[in-house]
């Protein structure tokens, strides 16, 4: 049965263990001029969005932002109200 751990079997113990994990995770390195290239190559390809759609969704941003705040308002007056009344009631 596979669980997805693996599991070395060894005579040489933890160390071959270790070395073998390693070797798993070890990537390929790159040189700082490869990776700036490789970053202005990826930075090309995003779709950046236009002057109007950035100006409408922060405009969302801040709507959402106002109503939430009005409801989490008001719930929270509703709440202390209920918990003002409960405290008459044992007091």
């Amino acid at each position: 049965r596979d669980s997805g751990i693996l599991v070395f079997r060894s005579h040489r113990g933890r160390a071959a263990v270790r070395n073998m994990i390693w070797n798993r995770t070890t990537v390929a390195k790159t040189t700082p001029g490869e990776f700036i290239r490789q970053v202005r190559a990826e930075t090309a390809k995003v779709v950046w969005p236009s002057t109007r759609e950035t100006m409408m969704t922060a405009v969302m941003v801040v709507i959402m932002t106002v109503v939430l705040g009005i409801f989490f308002f008001g719930l929270d007056t509703a709440f202390s109200a209920i918990v003002q009344q409960l405290l008459k009631l044992v007091a």
